[in-house]
């Protein structure tokens, strides 16, 4: 049943991870909401509705899937790196929000007089051994995480909201660069998370039906041909992409939220809690190759090299680059080289004219936002 309502739960996590990253140091520019809002419609929505697409169409987890789906496009072997980018992407994730874990948990303990005397790079390679482990829970830390998240933060509201000051700033590309960045990564546009969530639902149901391993592709066939006059892409992504976008309003409004040292306590383990299910997404991509254990390790070795060596502000930097070319990546396979008739029937939208006006976008419109975006990070790193 859990798995059932996994793509839901990062919808609302995500948010509440990482906004404080991406976020404006003055949260009251109406511009940058503005340009926020913009991004969510033209650029996350569009390649969510690919991403649930290509899962639908491909029926296995993004690595394997885009095996069968370049085979099936007669495309060239180089779109499977999208699946091992979606990988490293939430690895990345999981490590920068260890990494801030590490440095909330010491902060909460200093202001109880409890803080260990070990550094926060040990701290933080310890957490990332312990998150590893919850990974091997799979879906099942996702709840109590949001639980310890939410009280965590019902506390800091308890004390008193932030107060904020609107007004309207200069717009510039630097702006509409961390608008696209934190459109995509709050909503794990290009993570692969969603495209996961509906392969462990579709993997569940086929367990279900009947646990052979020698019909389970007949029965993933005779799924999609019997499901295809019912099934429809927007009653999956539509309450994904608006739970996102409530959760995203109510985390903007709370980003500079003052926490108590028990209510950050509470969020940063939930925070950890939320990690594991970032990390068991990751193992599970790279266990299509390597196999499970060589995966747990290969996670644990890249998560310490990440949290330890790497200075958090260069975590961020590393995650806008590769979600923005995972991104790109999908929306360039999904628009220009999957066949047309095979992306509509997985789509399956209402009319006609919604089809093409997406193809449109995740042609056209999302590449050219993504590359201005970097452009944005280029002046904003030079500068």
């Amino acid at each position: 049943m859990m798995i059932r309502y996994a793509s839901y739960f990062m919808a609302a996590l995500l948010p509440l991870l990482l906004f404080r990253w991406f976020a404006p140091t003055s949260i009251g520019e109406i511009d940058f909401w503005l340009l926020w809002l913009f991004a969510m419609v033209l650029v996350s929505l569009p390649v969510i509705y690919a991403e649930i697409a290509l899962a639908y169409r491909s029926t296995d987890a993004p690595v394997a899937g885009m095996q069968k789906l370049t085979r099936e496009a007669d495309a060239s072997p180089l779109w499977r790196s999208f699946g091992w980018l979606a990988a490293l992407v939430a690895l990345v994730i999981a490590a920068l929000v260890i990494s801030g874990a590490s440095s909330g948990l010491l902060t909460a303990l200093t202001a109880l007089d409890s803080a260990p005397t070990i550094p926060s790079f040990a701290v933080a390679a310890g957490l990332m051994v312990i998150t590893v482990l919850l990974s091997l829970l799979g879906v099942a830390p996702l709840p109590i995480g949001l639980g310890l998240m939410v009280i965590g933060l019902v506390m800091g509201v308890a004390g008193g909201l932030p107060h904020i000051d609107f007004a309207m700033t200069a717009i510039s590309l630097s702006e509409w660069a961390r608008a696209v960045a934190l459109a995509l990564v709050s909503v794990g546009a290009g993570t692969g998370l969603y495209w996961f969530g509906q392969y462990l639902v579709t993997k569940q149901t086929i367990t279900a039906v009947d646990d052979s391993q020698d019909n389970t592709q007949n029965l993933r066939s005779t799924s999609i041909t019997n499901n295809s006059g019912s099934y429809r892409a927007t009653k999956l992504v539509l309450p994904i992409w608006i739970l996102q976008l409530v959760v995203g309003m109510v985390a903007l409004l709370i980003s500079g939220l003052a926490l108590p040292p028990i209510g950050q306590l509470l969020y940063w383990v939930g925070v950890l809690f939320v990690a594991s299910y970032l990390l068991h997404y990751s193992t599970q991509q790279l266990a299509h190759k390597f196999g499970l254990m060589l995966s747990l390790v290969l996670t644990l070795i890249i998560g310490l090299v990440l949290v330890i060596a790497i200075p958090t502000t260069w975590l961020v930097g590393i995650l806008v680059v590769i979600s923005s070319i995972a991104v790109l990546l999908l929306s360039i396979f999904a628009g220009w080289q999957m066949k047309i008739s095979h992306l509509r029937k997985s789509l399956n939208f209402g009319h006609e004219a919604y089809y093409n006006l997406w193809r449109i976008v995740i042609r056209l419109v999302v590449p050219l936002a993504l590359i201005l975006a970097l452009i944005g990070w280029v002046i904003q790193w030079l500068s």
